[in-house]
C-alpha cells in the first residue's frame, strides 16, 4: 500500500548528518560506525531504497535552520541569515536529487495526483519518490519578504516554530505567544496559500495561530497527550479544534513521543517495550475522537535527528512502516479507514490546499 509520510528530514541528514540517502542503509550505517558526534550515529533508517522498499513513494519533505539567540543553548545557527542560507543549500540538495531522478516535487494538484498514480499502479524499482516541500520552523525567514520568495521555489507548508524559542512563535519547551511578527507571517502565508503546520507549537502559540490563521491546517508529526503527557504533544481538546478546522494528524515514530515515561537520552526501547502498535494507540485515539478515520495520517520524523535507539523495537528501517496496515485491521480497521490513515487523508488535504 502507499504510504504518505508527511514528515522527513531529508535536506538535514543530506547536509548536516552527511548521508548519501541515495546509498543502501547499511552502507550509511557502515561509514557511521566509528562516528561519536551524534547519538544516532550509524543507526539510521532511512534512505531512498528502504523508502521504495515500503512504498513510502510520497512524503513531505522539509527545510530546517534553526536561528539561536546566545542565550539559547540548543544546536542552531547564529543569524537568520546563516539559517536561510542553510535552507537554501538544503533545497540545491533537493534539486540535484531531482536531477538524479530521486525526486520529484509536488506544488500542483496535477503533480500529486500523478505521483498517487503511479505509486498505486505497481512502480517500477527506480521510481522517483515524490515531495512536497514545508519548512520547519521559521526562523529562516530573514523577512517576510522571504516567504513570497520560498513559495516561488515551492514551498508549500511551515510550520512557525521548531524547538524552543523562535522568532515567529514558541516551540516545543518554549513559552508564549506568536507576536506581531508571528501574525504578519501567518497573514502573508494566508495570503500565498501556505499550509500552516502546528506541530511543534507551544500552547500559547499554539491558540493564537488557531485564532489568526485562516487557511488550511495540519500537524504534520504530533501525537497525543492523553496518552503521554508532554506538552509536545497535543490535547484532546487541541485535536478535536484541529479536527473541525479540517486538518489531518500525521503520528510520529519518535520512541518518546509514543509511550509515557521516557528521559531523553538515558531510555532504550527494550525498557520500555516500545512497538509500532503503540504509534496505532495514537492513531486510533484520533480516530476516536473524530468518530471516523478522516482526520489521522503518518508523519514519522524518522532520521529526525534519532534513529534506532530512539524507535519502537521492531522497526529497522522506515520500510518497516508498512506492516502498520496490518496493525490497523487487527484492530479492526476497515480496508478503507487503512487506506486513509496511510494516504488518502493527506492526499485528499492537499488535492484541497493545493486547488
Amino acid at each position: 500500500m502507499l504510504i504518505f509520510d508527511a514528515h522527513l528530514d531529508l535536506g538535514m541528514n543530506a547536509l548536516e548528518w552527511n548521508r548519501d540517502y541515495t546509498r543502501p542503509l547499511h552502507e550509511i550505517r557502515e561509514r557511521e560506525r566509528e562516528m561519536t558526534d551524534r547519538p544516532d550515529r550509524g543507526k539510521g533508517t532511512v534512505c531512498f531504497p528502504e523508502m521504495r522498499k515500503g512504498q513510502t513513494g510520497i512524503c513531505v519533505a522539509t527545510l530546517i535552520g534553526r536561528y539561536i539567540k546566545p542565550s539559547n543553548r540548543l544546536r542552531g545557527w547564529h543569524s537568520p541569515e546563516q539559517a536561510w542560507a542553510q535552507t537554501q543549500g538544503q533545497l540545491a540538495w533537493y534539486r540535484a536529487m531531482e536531477e538524479k531522478g530521486e525526486l520529484s516535487q509536488i506544488t500542483t494538484v496535477a503533480q500529486l495526483d500523478a505521483a498517487v498514480e503511479l505509486w498505486t499502479q505497481d512502480p517500477p524499482v527506480s521510481a522517483p519518490i515524490s515531495y512536497l516541500l514545508s519548512l520547519e520552523g521559521a526562523d529562516s525567514m530573514v523577512t517576510i519578504g522571504h516567504v513570497e520568495r520560498a513559495y516561488a521555489q515551492g514551498l508549500r507548508a511551515i510550520g512557525p516554530a521548531n524547538f524552543g524559542p523562535g522568532i515567529y512563535a514558541q516551540g516545543t519547551n518554549a513559552r508564549g505567544g506568536i507576536g506581531a511578527k508571528g501574525a504578519e507571517l501567518l497573514k502573508e502565508m494566508d495570503r500565498l496559500g501556505i499550509i500552516l503546520d502546528v506541530s511543534h507549537l507551544c500552547d500559547e502559540s499554539f491558540r493564537e495561530a488557531m485564532d489568526v490563521f485562516q487557511g488550511k491546517v495540519w500537524a504534520s508529526h504530533s501525537n497525543c497527550r492523553k496518552l503521554v503527557q508532554h506538552e509536545r504533544q497535543f490535547t484532546s481538546e487541541q485535536l478535536q479544534e484541529l479536527i473541525t478546522r479540517g486538518a489531518v494528524i500525521g503520528a510520529s515514530l519518535d520512541a518518546w513521543m509514543l509511550v509515557p515515561g521516557w528521559i531523553l537520552g538515558k531510555t532504550k526501547p527494550a525498557e520500555t517495550g516500545v512497538k509500532l502498535e503503540h504509534i496505532v494507540d495514537h492513531i486510533d485515539h484520533v480516530c476516536q475522537l473524530a468518530g471516523n478515520s478522516l482526520h489521522a495520517g503518518i508523519g514519522s520524523d524518522l532520521d529526525g535527528g534519532f534513529g534506532l535507539e530512539e524507535s519502537p523495537m521492531d522497526l529497522d528501517s522506515i520500510a518497516d512502516v508498512q506492516r502498520l496496515p496490518a496493525i490497523l485491521k487487527s484492530r479492526g480497521y476497515s480496508d478503507e479507514d487503512v487506506a486513509n490513515v496511510m494516504h488518502r487523508n493527506f492526499v485528499r488535504f492537499l488535492q484541497d490546499a493545493l486547488s
